[in-house]
C-alpha cells in the first residue's frame, strides 16, 4: 500500500500492515468525530494508492494525541497505544507538527469524565502515557518503510 501526499509516498507498508491501519483509522474517526483525512489516491478504484490530506489529518492526529494522552484509563491506553505510535509517525513523516500535552492537575476531557478507571490517577498515567507515546513513534519511524 502507499500512503502519499502529492507525489511523494510517505509510508509503503505491507498490504496487511496497511489493512489493520485503515480499519483502526475508520475506529478512531468514529470515536473522535473527525475524518482522518486520508483517503482514495490518485488511481481512483485501486484500494493499495491513499492520499493523505495534511490539514485534515494533523487535526486528526492532534486530536487522537490528546485524547490518548490525558486518558487515565489502562486499558484504553494498552489498546490504543501502537496505532496512536504509528499515526503519529506517519504524520511527523508528513511534516505535521504535533505538540504532546502537558499533564495538568484535574484534567478532565470535555469537562465530563468518561471511561474512568477506578483506581487510577489520571495525571500520572498522562505522564507516562505522552513519554511512551512520543519514544513509541520514534521507534516505529524507523520500521516503517517509503
Amino acid at each position: 500500500m502507499y500512503f502519499d501526499i502529492g507525489d511523494e509516498t510517505v509510508w509503503n507498508p505491507s498490504n496487511g500492515a496497511g489493512r489493520l491501519f485503515m480499519r483502526q483509522i475508520e475506529v478512531f474517526e468514529a470515536e473522535l468525530e473527525l475524518p482522518s483525512g486520508i483517503g482514495q489516491g490518485k488511481y481512483w478504484g485501486d484500494p493499495d494508492t491513499l492520499e493523505v490530506d495534511p490539514a485534515a489529518y494533523a487535526d486528526f492526529v492532534r486530536g487522537l494525541v490528546d485524547r490518548h494522552c490525558r486518558t487515565g484509563h489502562s486499558v484504553i491506553l494498552a489498546l490504543s497505544e501502537g496505532f496512536v505510535a504509528t499515526a503519529l509517525a506517519l504524520a511527523r513523516r508528513a511534516g505535521i507538527e504535533v505538540e504532546m500535552p502537558e499533564p495538568r492537575s484535574g484534567d478532565v476531557r470535555g469537562g465530563v469524565q468518561r471511561d474512568v478507571q477506578v483506581p487510577g490517577d489520571p495525571l500520572t498515567a498522562s505522564a507516562a502515557a505522552v513519554t511512551a507515546l512520543d519514544r513509541r513513534a520514534r521507534e516505529l519511524d524507523h520500521w516503517m518503510p517509503r
